[in-house]
């Protein structure tokens, strides 16, 4: 299932919640301008929309029925993909008991009705404001400042959601580990300025293969990157991948001291987990709560897939699945031995 278009950055998505349509409306025409304006009338609609756009501001009624505007504040910070989110409370409660309540449900701001249009206006600005700096701060964090992709730390971060995601839901989830074949020779031969001009020009075409606002590309650690692709089975990561291969090799990078080709080429090594293929975690993980250990597992998978495609010849695509790691397949000499040949270029 292949995710929506991917959103302007530059225009701000907000998220109203209201049980009443009026007031959902009437705080629509406020802030027309502000942003895409996003609504919901219930506080499950609400953490599936938010959930499925990722908002950038919730303006939330504290006073819903059934599952109260504090509940779905706290199920909201409970979230690591939403708990970023600032939410303003929209509350007609004056007390101090609420607002510390309020407070340490995670919400950012509250905002009392009846409303003053400005006020509320004032307020959303502020807290787009800042979350705006949050997402830049975030983001050089999370950028690898060699090549501009991802770097380890946002990888671990997003796989860690995406497996945990793709556990609960059922849906596909596949891992593309690339190595840059023969990278030492290429260094020595060329000098570590041009090294660090083919890497960055390796991130440019793993970038171009993300079609989804949902893939992620990253720098994996020296010469090797990684493609975390959602809600995509075998036959699509293959696919993604061959057009990887294809798109390092139209570079036409001149790899003169390579024994492979006269240009740089890539190997790329997948793992896939897929549920409805009976790839499922095993039920005895699932009761110890190892998710995050599930996340590591479709690394090594990925890696040992890398390691075959290297050791088979480079230049090419091998897939594994999470089914191996699971009934004991990829043990034993090769997986004893896998690293240390593989760093060896």
């Amino acid at each position: 299932m292949r995710m929506g278009e991917q959103r302007n950055q530059s225009i701000p998505e907000i998220l109203l919640v209201d049980d009443d349509p009026s007031a959902v409306h009437m705080m629509a025409r406020v802030l027309a301008a502000e942003g895409t304006l996003r609504f919901a009338t219930s506080g499950p609609d609400a953490l599936a929309l938010a959930r499925s756009v990722r908002p950038d501001l919730i303006l939330l009624d504290a006073e819903m029925p059934g599952m109260s505007g504090l509940e779905v504040c706290a199920a909201l910070k409970a979230d690591p993909v939403l708990q970023d989110i600032p939410v303003i409370f929209v509350s007609s409660h004056r007390d101090e008991a609420f607002e510390v309540a309020g407070f340490a449900a995670g919400a950012a701001d509250f905002i009392g009705k009846p409303y003053v249009p400005q006020l509320v206006t004032v307020r959303v600005r502020s807290q787009l404001r800042s979350k705006r700096m949050a997402d830049e701060l975030r983001r050089h964090a999370t950028t690898d400042a060699l090549t501009g992709v991802a770097n380890r730390r946002l990888l671990d971060e997003v796989l860690g959601r995406e497996w945990l995601r793709a556990y609960r839901s059922g849906s596909p989830l596949a891992l593309v580990l690339v190595d840059i074949d023969h990278f030492k020779l290429f260094n020595d031969h060329y000098g570590h300025p041009a090294g660090d001009a083919c890497l960055r020009a390796v991130a440019g075409a793993l970038h171009g293969s993300c079609m989804r606002p949902a893939d992620l590309a990253a720098r994996y650690g020296g010469e090797e990157f990684a493609l975390l692709l959602p809600d995509t089975d075998r036959k699509g990561a293959e696919n993604v991948a061959k057009r990887l291969l294809e798109s390092v090799a139209l570079l036409m990078i001149p790899h003169l001291a390579s024994p492979l080709a006269p240009w740089v080429t890539v190997s790329a090594g997948i793992a896939c987990h897929d549920a409805s293929s009976g790839g499922s975690v095993p039920p005895h993980s699932r009761a110890r709560s190892v998710e995050r250990e599930d996340a590591v597992q479709l690394v090594q998978v990925a890696d040992v897939a890398l390691y075959r495609a290297k050791t088979g010849g480079r230049a090419q695509v091998c897939v594994v699945d999470v089914r191996e790691k699971e009934t004991g397949e990829l043990y034993g000499d090769e997986a004893a031995s896998m690293t240390s040949k593989r760093r060896s270029g």
